[in-house]
């Protein structure tokens, strides 16, 4: 069974900084693509970041430049480092496993920049 759980998230002033982990279960994690995704208050669910089995990144035009995704693959995790937060950063983020045809996701963690 996949199993997803995120965490890391919490409140932080515009500017500050965040990084999430995704700690990975029930399949096999060197081999697969990771990504984050997020969802505002009232807003479509969005991807921000992936990363591939060998590492390749790629990002959201939103977050290009601030945040950094990165793995673990002794330990299983997904990592997403966030930089120069801003208010519209927030949202409840998601580490998502694409396997095929199909999507997982787990739990969220929420962010709220806010002052």
């Amino acid at each position: 069974e996949v199993q997803l759980q995120a965490f890391g998230g919490g409140l932080v002033q515009p500017g500050g900084s965040l990084k999430l982990s995704c700690a990975a279960s029930g399949f096999t994690f060197t081999m697969w693509a990771m990504s984050w995704d997020r969802q505002a208050p009232g807003k479509r669910l969005e991807r921000v970041s992936t990363i591939t089995s060998n590492f390749r990144t790629s990002y959201g035009d939103s977050v290009k430049g601030r945040f950094t995704i990165s793995r673990d693959n002794a330990k299983n995790t997904v990592y997403l480092q966030m930089d120069n937060l801003k208010p519209e950063d927030t949202a409840v983020y998601y580490c998502r496993l694409t396997k095929g045809e199909s999507d997982f996701r787990g739990q969220g963690t929420e962010v709220t920049v806010s002052s």
